[in-house]
């Protein structure tokens, strides 16, 4: 009661049973799965192959004695310190055609949270066949420095909802770095609670 004394009434009831997918847990994914899990979402489907770098510290949910952990672990054992209650599902593998839709399945919505573009295109492509009726949330344009209000979440299709400025990519003078990655994070955090809630976008698409 007390981790949700501070949740809008009706909001708990709704979101703890939920199955929510994170299909990739870098920057992006880390950081809204730990939002998803303050919020109290019942059940978090998390995927990724890759292990925790020192590279990945400045912007990504892991901690320096995680180095070398797979990083679905070592976000699972972050997550269950911060709420016990959340039933995590850790899939350390890498993501194909042919798997999405077994690991995914149960998914109501899914997050798509990976650094390349044919990566996204295709985890989008599949889910979306497969699942027509689910949304998805997906990020594009985090980058570098620039102003927080240009990162915008918006409807770009009947049931894809993009978070980023879709622009900003990661390149040499604009890399990804915590406050940017973390605001785009989070509008995809929320455009998930907002879509559980029922809340729709405005009259501009945006949610």
């Amino acid at each position: 009661a007390l981790m949700t004394a501070r949740h809008t009434p009706g909001v708990h009831a709704t979101v703890k049973g939920a199955t929510i997918g994170i299909a990739g847990v870098g920057g992006l994914g880390s950081a809204i799965a730990i939002a998803l899990a303050r919020t109290g979402i019942g059940h978090l489907i998390i995927a990724d192959f890759d292990l925790v770098e020192p590279s990945n510290l400045n912007r990504q949910q892991y901690f320096i004695d995680q180095i070398g952990l797979p990083k679905v672990y070592a976000l699972r054992d972050t997550l269950a310190r911060i709420n016990p209650h959340v039933r995590v599902t850790a899939c350390h593998l890498r993501l194909t055609p042919e798997n999405i839709a077994e690991i995914f399945g149960h998914a109501q919505v899914l997050v798509e949270a990976f650094d390349l573009a044919d990566q996204k295109v295709m985890l989008i492509e599949n889910f979306a066949e497969r699942f027509p009726d689910r949304p998805m949330v997906t990020g594009s344009g985090m980058a570098g420095y620039g102003p927080a209000n240009t990162v915008l979440t918006q409807q770009v299709a009947r049931n894809l909802y993009l978070c980023g400025d879709a622009t900003t990519a990661a390149a040499p003078g604009t890399g990804l770095m915590a406050p940017r990655v973390g605001v785009a994070a989070h509008h995809q955090a929320n455009a998930v609670l907002r879509l559980l809630l029922g809340e729709p976008p405005d009259k501009e698409g945006k949610l």
